[in-house]
């Protein structure tokens, strides 16, 4: 199709278009950045893959094997999309729990074309004997496919073109020491600083013609629990009330409002670390107490409190792991505008000093 001048529709109409669409995986996708010199943020690891690609593409051949890890949001599925473009090679997308039987990655392994990038999510999730088939794959690119049952079983061997995996992981330490080691390259994804969101929050305001000023963005990259996905999906409900409720630009006071009405406090907790806090302070007396008591008091799933609020009101100092259970911190008591009781709560002597 011919476009005239003026007709070509630009990365910011394509992505307001989007979102008026209400296709948020499409803006969040369009959002990404294409190459290593745009992503922000991670500089060690940034660095460092920067020259495993490097050298590989001078080599002329596919590049080592990635694994990432780190909490979700900073950018493990994004980097695996620069590495595939770095290298010029396509990307096929998968995840552990989709690979439950050997046969499911022998079929992924047998149709990748020389130089292909795999992404494999959570890969930790991934069945016992598929991981073992992956062994072979990595070290030696060939797969054992076992033809029949029993005694008569059958071993044929499948070569394999050579190929890079890019393995991501939320627990590191899930993965068996013969996976790990496979890996050329190992990069921990860090939590970003409040001066990295707002550069991240500066570039996707550009992508989306949205007009903020700098005190704005430093008020969402406060609230942003260090993470670019969140930052990046407070900007679009701040611009949507800033488009109806303002006159379009997000001013720190516009940021402010916004948040309010999406209930994301000053330090980045939302409705869930909230109402957790107030179950563990008010019901509990600061604890401790059970995880599934703790679940049930919030009328939540054990996993949904244990992996989605409690890492970030332990880093946060808020909430605190022992072995009689869960304990709020003196942190909590004070962020929620309330005394602890004397002697620190029910169980807590000692736990935080005198």
């Amino acid at each position: 199709m011919n476009w005239d001048d003026e007709s070509v529709p630009t990365t910011a109409d394509r992505l307001v278009g989007a979102a008026a669409d209400g296709e948020d995986q499409a803006v969040e996708a369009a959002l990404r950045p294409k190459a290593l010199e745009e992503f922000v943020g991670q500089e060690r690891v940034r660095e460092q893959l920067d020259l495993v690609l490097k050298a590989a593409r001078r080599r002329g051949g596919t590049a080592d094997h990635v694994l990432l890890s780190g909490a979700p949001g900073l950018g493990k599925t994004t980097l695996s999309m620069i590495i595939a473009a770095e290298m010029g090679a396509p990307i096929r997308i998968t995840s552990g729990p989709a690979i439950q039987h050997a046969g499911d990655l022998a079929a992924i392994l047998s149709s990748l074309a020389e130089g292909e990038v795999l992404f494999l999510d959570e890969i930790h999730r991934m069945s016992r004997p598929a991981e073992e088939m992956l062994y072979m794959a990595m070290e030696d690119f060939r797969v054992d496919v076992i033809v029949g049952k029993g005694p008569g079983a059958t071993a044929i061997p499948l070569e394999l073109p050579p190929f890079t995996l890019v393995g991501a992981t939320t627990r590191a330490g899930l993965l068996p020491p013969p996976l790990r080691d496979r890996f050329g390259f190992t990069g921990h994804m860090e939590f970003y600083a409040p001066a990295e969101l707002e550069r991240v929050i500066h570039r996707s305001a550009r992508l989306l013609d949205v007009d903020i000023e700098s005190e704005g963005a430093a008020e969402i990259a406060g609230r942003s629990r260090g993470t670019p996905r969140i930052a990046n999906r407070l900007l679009r409900r701040v611009r949507d009330f800033a488009q109806v409720k303002a006159d379009g630009v997000i001013t720190r006071e516009v940021a402010e409002r916004a948040l309010e009405v999406y209930e994301v406090d000053g330090r980045g907790l939302d409705r869930l670390d909230r109402a957790v806090l107030r179950a563990l302070l008010g019901l509990f007396g600061g604890g401790p107490v059970g995880l599934s008591t703790l679940a049930v008091a919030v009328g939540e799933e054990r996993e949904t409190v244990e992996e989605v609020a409690e890492p970030f009101l332990v880093r946060e100092g808020l909430l605190a792991r022992t072995p009689r259970g869960r304990v709020a911190t003196p942190a909590a008591w004070a962020h929620l505008g309330l005394v602890p009781p004397q002697g620190g709560g029910p169980g807590q002597d000692g736990l935080f000093g005198p």
